[in-house]
């Protein structure tokens, strides 16, 4: 049995869509519905059974669920702007930590996300090897509270027992009931379609034009064909980024779409909130040497590549 927490989320839906093309069923979905649209990520999924996150964990910590074989966990507070730091330990770090116990107990296989809002500015660069690890200093409180799930593995020597996912700015079908959280991709097109025009934050470092804030974008299938090679190979053990390694800028993602639309360049450069600011990152670059050396040696799709495939999503309203 396969226990996927955040399964009706964007990476875990998807990761599902995966395991299921690979005709895999026997799964337990875990996730948290609320008020939004994210039941529509399971529509057409086969799994076995689906629970309430907090429903699931009481019944954890009663040994009231059959132990499983593999648990993938995916489940969050991923908003980088919500300011309940008491939620973020208690859901990212707190449960974290109960599900891996729980999970080693039981012998089983524990993959788990962590984020790429580990890093910071960047200052101790974009390594995943266990020292970089420990130096990290993230600037919001999700970044925050994955970090410390990170160490807690390390200082307790479990990190052998792990494989632990820093996801980088993933972006694809599936994401469209996260609002304001949705990636500046999935954003753009109806900005475009709507309003002819896209907008960007201005910068606020002077190493950095507007516009030219760099991240590493990586599509949705690319990642969860990365997770399915460490979901079929267990015996692989640690913490990985997961990214191309080949950062763009804004204005490269705005450029590239303008282009599939068919549409004249209009890009409005707009103030950055206070409140992002200070937590704003503005170079990201997954270090994928360990990935590579690992064995994994499949390609990332090309960012316009990667784009053009995803507006074919977008513009007919699909799902994975």
């Amino acid at each position: 049995m396969i226990i996927l927490t955040g399964g009706a989320g964007f990476i875990g839906s998807c990761f599902l869509w995966k395991l299921n093309s690979e005709g895999i069923k026997d799964i337990l979905v875990v996730d948290h519905f609320g008020s939004g649209e994210k039941w529509k990520n399971l529509s057409c999924k086969n799994y076995y059974n689906y629970m309430e996150k907090n429903d699931f964990l009481n019944a954890v910590i009663k040994k009231q669920i059959l132990k499983p074989d593999i648990v993938i966990h995916l489940g969050a507070c991923s908003s980088t702007t919500f300011s309940d730091a008491s939620y973020y330990i208690k859901n990212n770090y707190e449960y974290s930590k109960i599900l891996a116990l729980w999970a080693f107990e039981c012998g089983a296989y524990f993959m788990y996300a962590s984020s790429a809002a580990t890093y910071g500015d960047g200052k101790f660069g974009f390594g995943d090897d266990l020292e970089t690890t420990k130096k990290l200093s993230p600037l919001n409180i999700y970044g925050f509270t994955k970090h410390m799930f990170d160490l807690w593995l390390i200082n307790n020597n479990y990190i052998d027992k792990v494989i632990g996912l820093k996801f980088f700015n993933v972006f694809g079908p599936n994401e469209y009931h996260k609002g304001n959280m949705r990636s500046v991709i999935c954003k753009s097109f109806y900005d475009i379609l709507k309003n002819g025009s896209i907008k960007l934050f201005k910068s606020y470092n002077l190493n950095y034009f507007n516009g030219e804030q760099c991240r590493d974008f990586i599509y949705i299938k690319d990642v969860v064909n990365a997770m399915y090679f460490f979901f079929k190979n267990p015996l692989k053990r640690g913490i990985f980024n997961l990214g191309t390694g080949k950062p763009k800028t804004w204005n490269d993602i705005a450029k590239s779409i303008f282009m599939i639309l068919g549409k004249k360049e209009k890009i409005k450069y707009i103030d950055m909130p206070d409140y992002v600011k200070i937590k704003y990152q503005y170079f990201t670059k997954a270090n994928i040497l360990n990935l590579r050396d690992n064995g994994y040696n499949e390609q990332f799709m090309e960012l316009r590549d990667s784009i053009e495939d995803y507006y074919f999503y977008l513009r007919n309203g699909f799902f994975l």
